[in-house]
């Protein structure tokens, strides 16, 4: 398989059913980067075998993360898959758009990964935050759930198509690269720790709403590592000068 594709992160999956038949999803359509958050069950999981048949090899090369920041550090753009982005803005798309959107930035040499959230609950806001956009399918609204691997297949199909459509055109970028998810968690931290130390956080009951907040702004700007270097030195110098002071 090709390494220019999405990783598809399931967070917190809880039956080796559901991850096995996620991965025949995938495989139908030619994607083999898996990525696991914390499965309930544990890892490797024979349910998960045998219900991924003939798509067992792509269960073999699934990669296990502790958190969804790990399984996420090295990609520069992020997409949820969730129908309640419960009061985050960000940018909503179909997964036919989100997938072209995804096909066009591959293209351009960005690393690309899609969150896959619980069976029960979905994605946290937690999680959601991380993402830089979501994808909404536009289901029943008076029947709206989809299960894990239908959500997974039915991104997996429409990744096909644009990967498919996209494979004739070339994509050039002037700019530079896109900073990954490593990079943008780091630069939140450092404003975190700097506005903490300067008493932003205030209440106190409001600081774990206030930082969320402030982690979702940076997931929605297309930060470049030129850009982020800049915003570490802008937080350094207000801070050498307050110093001063």
């Amino acid at each position: 398989m090709s390494d220019a594709q999405p990783a598809f992160v399931l967070i917190r999956p809880q039956m080796g059913e559901n991850i096995g038949a996620a991965a025949r999803g995938m495989w139908n359509f030619g994607l083999d980067r898996m990525r696991l958050v914390a499965p309930r069950d544990g890892w490797p999981n024979p349910s998960a075998v045998a219900m991924a048949s003939g798509a067992g090899r792509l269960l073999d090369g699934a990669q296990l993360y502790g958190d969804t920041a790990g399984a996420i550090a090295d990609c520069s753009f992020v997409y949820a898959t969730t129908a309640r982005p419960r009061g985050l803005t960000k940018r909503v798309l179909t997964p036919e758009a989100a997938m072209q959107d995804a096909a066009a930035r591959i293209g351009g040499g960005e690393k690309v990964a899609v969150l896959f959230g619980p069976e029960r609950a979905g994605m946290e806001n937690d999680d959601i935050a991380r993402a830089n956009a979501i994808i909404s399918v536009p289901v029943n609204p008076d029947f709206p759930s989809l299960n894990l691997a239908q959500c997974v297949l039915l991104t997996a199909y429409e990744w096909r198509r644009a990967a498919h459509a996209a494979e004739a055109e070339r994509v050039d970028g002037a700019r530079t690269d896109r900073a990954d998810q490593i990079e943008v968690e780091k630069l939140a931290e450092h404003y975190e720790e700097r506005l903490g130390e300067a008493g932003f956080f205030f209440p106190e009951d409001k600081a774990p709403g206030m930082k969320l907040t402030l982690r979702n702004l940076w997931s929605r700007m297309p930060l470049t590592r030129a850009d982020v270097q800049v915003l570490h030195g802008v937080m350094r110098q207000m801070v050498r000068w307050k110093e001063r002071g």
